[in-house]
């Protein structure tokens, strides 16, 4: 058995010396559900549609997000329509190595789901049969080439685990035998009882649910693996290298590299857009790094502030605040707050310490990509982060709560830059 379990995660180990190791590899899985003999059967005997009879190990290696290969080992039982034929019971075990297609990845699945994907398989192998209740006087197993084709849906239940569905057709190349074992798949032999060389076919399909253990220390496997978009050739790549590194330049140090950067010189501490632009809240000709009151607008002599002492300042603050004037914004399927939009956190973070009464609930939402509970979970995971930050920036915890939303419904879902202000987390002040 251990020399069996060997051969299995040896399967596709060819070329992954030289692999990339973006993603995991490795897969363990193991499946059982019904299988059903569909030809030869001899009259008068019939099988279940369902009959509870299979069990299956299998070890997976992928070569790339798209292909890899698979051993399996499957193992049950044929049998008749209990209290309708005549009983029969033939047992199989069946080896064998496939190639794996992920149609999830082909197919491009990430563009509506992140959890559901698609693969593919088509291989050989070899099946034992033991036909345990024939009357024909012979005792040896009967052993056959299989062509095993199928298809599975896979659910991800998250980075180690995945659940699976899987459905298989089988076609045995040369079985000498009905699979109630009682005739032989040809016309009988004139020299009875030998056995007649011939090479007909036997049709079985299975129909199995299981898990797949995931194995490696990345972050995905490659059955989830989305690759970044990459040059076309390696001499292109070359060429233009040194352009991006200057693309990526950020002179100004706000957080938008150079070449999207509208307004490249900002001074430090800026509070600025996506686009690189200083922040003006009150449109009073203050920026709002120096704006004493920047959503109150006043002259540059106060400040930024009116001429008249304003009374009620913390709470035109508070309505700044509560109307999401101030996001942290997030990129696709990330938790990591964008760069340029951390100015709202020290915003926060310098107003609440300004005004030791007052608590923030921090609130985390998603675009509608991706599922209704995955968007749930990443949402919260962005409302961490951005609580994390505050605490750090010494805010004491009490006087912070976060929550994730979920999905922003709010949004036009026809635009990718809507969906980008979907991904964000707001802010409400409170006392």
């Amino acid at each position: 058995m251990k020399k069996i379990l060997t051969l299995l995660f040896l399967i596709g180990a060819i070329g992954s010396a030289n692999a990339q190791k973006e993603f995991n590899r490795w897969s363990f899985e193991i499946n059982g559900g019904f299988n059903k003999a569909m030809s030869p059967i001899s009259p008068p005997f019939l099988t279940p549609t369902l009959n509870v009879g299979t069990l299956d190990i299998g070890s997976r290696y992928m070569i790339n997000e798209r292909f890899g290969l698979k051993g399996i080992i499957e193992g049950g039982n044929f049998s008749s329509l209990r209290k309708q034929t005549p009983s029969f019971q033939t047992n199989y075990l069946h080896f064998g190595a496939m190639g794996v297609a992920n149609l999830g990845r082909i197919f491009k699945f990430e563009s509506f789901t992140t959890r559901f994907g698609l693969l593919g398989t088509l291989g050989l192998g070899i099946i034992r049969l033991k036909y345990v209740t024939t009357p024909l006087p012979f005792t040896k197993p009967e052993y056959s080439q299989v062509i095993k084709s199928g298809i599975s849906g896979i659910y991800k239940i998250n980075r180690k685990l995945s659940l699976s569905g899987r459905v298989d057709l089988n076609f045995n190349g040369r079985q000498t035998y009905t699979f109630d074992g009682t005739r032989y798949n040809a016309p009988e032999p004139t020299f009875f009882p030998t056995p007649p060389y011939i090479h007909a076919t036997g049709t079985w399909w299975t129909g199995t649910l299981g898990l797949n253990f995931y194995l490696g220390k990345h972050e995905q496997h490659a059955d989830w693996y989305i690759a970044p978009d990459t040059y076309v050739t390696k001499d292109e790549l070359e060429s233009q290298i040194g352009e991006i590194k200057d693309m990526l330049k950020d002179s100004d140090g706000d957080g938008v590299p150079d070449y999207l950067d509208k307004e490249p010189n900002t001074p430090a501490g800026a509070r600025v857009n996506a686009q690189g632009n200083t922040l003006d809240s009150d449109k009073d000709g203050t920026p709002d790094h120096l704006d004493k009151c920047p959503f109150i607008p006043g002259p540059s002599s106060t400040d930024g502030c009116p001429v008249e002492e304003v009374k009620n300042e913390i709470d035109y603050l508070k309505k700044a605040i509560n109307d999401q004037y101030l996001n942290v914004y997030f990129s696709f399927d990330s938790s990591k707050p964008l760069a340029y939009s951390i100015s709202s956190v020290q915003f926060i973070s310098n107003f609440l310490k300004r005004n030791p009464e007052l608590k923030v609930e921090i609130k985390g939402y998603a675009d509608e990509l991706g599922g209704e509970n995955y968007n749930l979970e990443l949402s919260e995971k962005r409302a961490v982060a951005v609580f994390e930050l505050l605490r750090d920036s010494g805010i004491d915890e009490t006087r912070l709560s976060y929550k994730g939303y979920g999905e922003d419904t709010s949004v036009d879902k026809s635009s990718e830059n809507a969906r980008q202000m979907a991904r964000r987390v707001s802010f409400e002040a409170h006392q």
